[in-house]
């Protein structure tokens, strides 16, 4: 079994309950526009180009699932309203794929060499310390063996909070002073996971955006000094969004995007809102790779994401 495999296992059941506030907005919505009409016209794709706006898919994106479904009706000359559903999952499900997000309940750590290293990025209160905690756990719970990396040197409580799930989840937290050189952490974190054998290492960085040349020079010194240790460091940088806040969301997504290369993504609090058309803009427009959602509080309920499963709880028929 592959790794999270194991924790994605009955986990449909949380997926279907934290979108069923998308789920209710957009297709009641969609129910409203498409009454008293038997087949998919202009006004019904007016119609649903608001709602998908509206649903915080993102304009650009909304504009592009739109012209898909016009290509369609040019092509079937006829598309009724009752598979307007059907063809708008498709066309979601097909815009996921070609960004390369994910359709496996399981990943495997590359064999080539260890420890595979995730520099984690995103502004502060988008749950990115919870997102590292719950990400180590489920890394030791499969069985490997965890390191901390608490390189967000710029606030006491982050140390502070990446030490709390250090001890909550019993993995090594490697800190030094606050107002430290991030870079020195990332470097005195790899070369302590190395030494000891470690299989992943997570490490934590400032969410500052309000100095974009500093956050960028910061992120690039990080990654420097980690090819000093291990050259094919970092493997993966993980942006961590919140879901809940919609457009700003993107916004966010945007500015790291313009200052360091993003490889994958984690949306978090998709649970009790109904902004989960978010996942599919942010991943559309910045072509990258959603990775995990988070759907609650609980250590398991950041699941990896999974395009068969996300599509189908956003479009399920009670």
């Amino acid at each position: 079994m592959g790794l999270f495999g194991l924790f994605n296992r009955n986990k449909k059941e949380t997926l279907d309950k934290g979108l069923e506030k998308t789920k209710q907005s957009v297709f009641s919505k969609i129910a409203r526009a498409v009454a008293g009409k038997s087949k998919v016209d202009d006004e019904v794709l007016d119609n649903l180009e608001e709602i998908l706006i509206t649903s915080d898919v993102g304009v650009d994106t909304t504009v592009k699932i739109i012209q898909r479904i016009e290509e369609r009706i040019a092509r079937d000359k006829y598309v009724s309203t009752s598979e307007l559903n059907s063809v708008l999952r498709e066309e979601i499900a097909r815009l996921l794929t070609e960004n390369n997000t994910a359709d496996s309940e399981e990943w495997e750590l590359p064999v080539s060499h260890k420890p595979y290293v995730i520099l984690v990025v995103g502004v502060n209160g988008v749950g990115k310390t919870t997102t590292i905690g719950k990400l180590a756990y489920q890394f030791k719970k499969a069985g490997k063996k965890v390191y901390l990396g608490a390189a967000d040197t710029f606030r006491a409580a982050a140390v502070e909070q990446i030490q709390i799930w250090g001890n909550r989840v019993d993995v090594p937290v490697i800190k030094q002073a606050m107002g430290a050189d991030p870079a020195s952490v990332a470097f005195d974190t790899l070369q302590s996971a190395k030494a000891n054998g470690a299989d992943v290492v997570l490490i934590d960085t400032a969410g500052r955006l309000h100095n974009k040349v500093g956050l960028m020079n910061e992120l690039r010194k990080i990654k420097e000094v980690m090819k000093k240790v291990l050259p094919e460091a970092p493997d993966e940088v993980l942006l961590v969004l919140d879901g809940s806040t919609g457009q700003n969301a993107f916004e966010q997504a945007k500015q790291f995007a313009s200052v360091t290369q993003i490889t994958s993504l984690a949306i978090t609090k998709l649970d009790g809102t109904a902004k989960g058309g978010v996942v599919i803009g942010i991943s559309d427009q910045l072509k990258v790779p959603v990775k995990y959602i988070g759907l609650g509080e609980g250590m398991e309920d950041l699941q990896l994401f999974n395009t068969a499963q996300f599509v189908d709880s956003l479009f399920r028929q009670d």
